[in-house]
């Protein structure tokens, strides 16, 4: 079906070329939810040889986008916030799990954890609200 989130997700990524660029794999999605994987590349760190703040922000915000559309119905962020808790290396491989915290008929807020699958620890913890429009992402009143 069209507006599965599954199809929502293909269908925002084929124009979403940051999260291309980051590399990003879909592990699960969901109503609420989407949990993506990423691969740290040398491309991506900062001059401390760890992870750039605005990259691993970045990955978080998709995971946030992917989940919040997940209704088929067109979500922009609010506000958004991040605390990190661990460094992230080149070849560490993160993972981004983002689950919904709220949901009424014009807000939404989402927690996403980022993990880093070789080691376990927790990298970076996000906070994020959006407005959900009266739009479709896919449908007859897309965008």
């Amino acid at each position: 079906m069209q507006n599965t989130p599954k199809f929502v997700f293909d269908k925002m990524m084929e124009t979403d070329y940051f999260s291309q660029w980051l590399g990003i794999q879909l592990l699960e999605i969901s109503e609420g939810k989407c949990v993506l994987e990423m691969t740290v590349r040398k491309e991506m760190l900062n001059g401390f040889a760890i992870l750039h703040g605005g990259v691993t922000f970045a990955f978080a915000d998709s995971a946030f986008a992917f989940a919040s559309n997940a209704y088929n119905k067109l979500s922009v962020s609010l506000t958004a916030s991040m605390t990190y808790s661990k460094p992230a290396k080149e070849g560490d491989t993160i993972v981004a799990t983002a689950i919904e915290l709220s949901l009424t008929n014009k807000t939404a807020t989402y927690d996403v954890v980022i993990t880093n699958k070789n080691t376990g620890e927790t990298v970076a913890l996000f906070r994020g609200t959006v407005f959900r429009t009266s739009r479709l992402v896919i449908g007859n009143n897309s965008y």
